[in-house]
């Protein structure tokens, strides 16, 4: 007997289910392209959907997130970072019932318009386009996702809902958000977007820290001893020594890591729940129109991990290995946007076109936001094949 599949009834139950303030499907602002309804998949589902099938994720597996690709097989890239923040970002908004699928596809999305060479290749591209409008990966993603994705026949970019959107655009200056349309309404107004988007920006920076606490511990840049220094690694280190005395180094600063990642959780569970009470919030629409974020650490933890983020870039960003390998990599960056700008024809077929259509439309602003584009997309790899072959031509 075949059982047919009652999407309604599924999503009615699916909502029964959330909190009272969480995001809901059926409440969604929409699409800017209206595709009606999916057969057998929420809104939200299908912008997680259509996040994973697109080229800007594929690629991330071979984009930085600290250390360049080929210096080991090991390192997070941005595409295991942003695996990573996803499992987090869903194990907090499943204890706080709110909408799982939704902050799966924000988690998914938020790196999604980040050049090469991690935060060194998107300094660089900013210096580049410092006349010509800047570069800010967060601006870029929400990019990709509205324009630069080539994949459907009815509309560029993935047209994702409203609240995906809102949720990748986690900070904006206010002369952007004017020209930004609904999404850059909130940063006008000084309103929050919901939860789901709030829980996954802090579940970026519990991942980005104690994972490149992992990573910095594997290169070799940092050290147990060092690390010890710092409260809230130190707090578990003396319980997991205590309680396993015989582990070995690696094993031992696994576990110590897994614990901060933990107490991390707990306290913005904890944190989040009370100011959730205390505002008495009942509704997804009162999230929003809340002056500050309710999705938060308490003052202590804050305190904490801010020491362990100060404490990363002392010690693993500055270090003078990494910052050599940045230096390379802004090197790469820069040298490629000279030429693709001062050179049009340099640009592959399909990227000469538009640079030409959008230098007769907005002049030097066009043509430099299109080699931007293409640069922003390239993978590490990629960047250095098409900066040697430069040089030899």
């Amino acid at each position: 007997m075949t059982i047919a599949y009652d999407l309604e009834k599924e999503l009615r139950l699916h909502e029964q289910s959330l909190a009272p303030y969480a995001t809901r499907s059926s409440e969604s602002r929409g699409r800017a392209l209206d595709e009606g309804e999916c057969e057998n998949r929420s809104e939200f589902q299908r912008d997680r959907d259509r996040v994973i099938h697109s080229k800007a994720f594929r690629r991330l597996e071979y984009k930085t997130q600290v250390f360049i690709n080929h210096e080991g097989d090991l390192y997070r890239t941005r595409l295991t970072h942003s695996i990573e923040v996803a499992q987090i970002a869903r194990s907090i908004s499943r204890a706080l019932g709110l909408n799982e699928d939704l902050t799966e596809a924000i988690a998914l999305a938020h790196d999604l318009g980040h050049t090469a060479f991690g935060h060194a290749g998107q300094d660089a591209l900013n210096i580049c386009m410092r006349n010509y409008g800047g570069f800010e990966h967060n601006l870029q993603s929400l990019r990709v996702v509205d324009t630069l994705e080539e994949k459907y026949a009815q509309f560029d970019g993935l047209n994702l809902t409203f609240e995906t959107r809102e949720g990748i655009l986690k900070h904006c200056s206010l002369k952007n958000a004017r020209s930004m349309g609904l999404v850059g309404e909130r940063f006008i107004q000084r309103t929050q977007p919901g939860l789901e988007a709030q829980l996954t920006n802090i579940a970026d920076e519990i991942a980005y820290n104690n994972h490149d606490v992992d990573d910095g511990l594997r290169s070799g840049l940092i050290t147990i001893e060092q690390l010890r220094q710092v409260e809230i690694f130190e707090h578990q280190f003396q319980q997991v020594a205590e309680k396993y005395p015989l582990l070995n180094p690696k094993r031992q600063s696994n576990e110590v890591i897994r614990r901060i990642i933990n107490q991390l959780i707990q306290d913005l569970l904890q944190t989040t729940r009370a100011n959730l009470s205390e505002n008495n919030i009942r509704s997804a629409a009162e999230v929003k129109a809340m002056q500050t974020m309710l999705a938060a650490f308490s003052p202590d933890t804050k305190r904490q991990n801010a020491a362990l983020k100060s404490f990363l870039h002392k010690n693993l960003y500055q270090h003078e290995r990494v910052q050599e390998m940045s230096a390379s990599a802004q090197t790469v960056i820069t040298e490629l946007f000279e030429t693709f700008f001062n050179q049009p024809d340099q640009l592959p077929e399909k990227h000469l076109r538009l640079a030409q259509l959008m230098r007769e439309k907005e002049g030097d602003f066009g043509l430099a936001r299109v080699v931007a584009d293409y640069i922003a997309g390239m993978t590490d790899r990629y960047a250095l094949s098409q900066h040697q072959q430069l040089k030899m031509s």
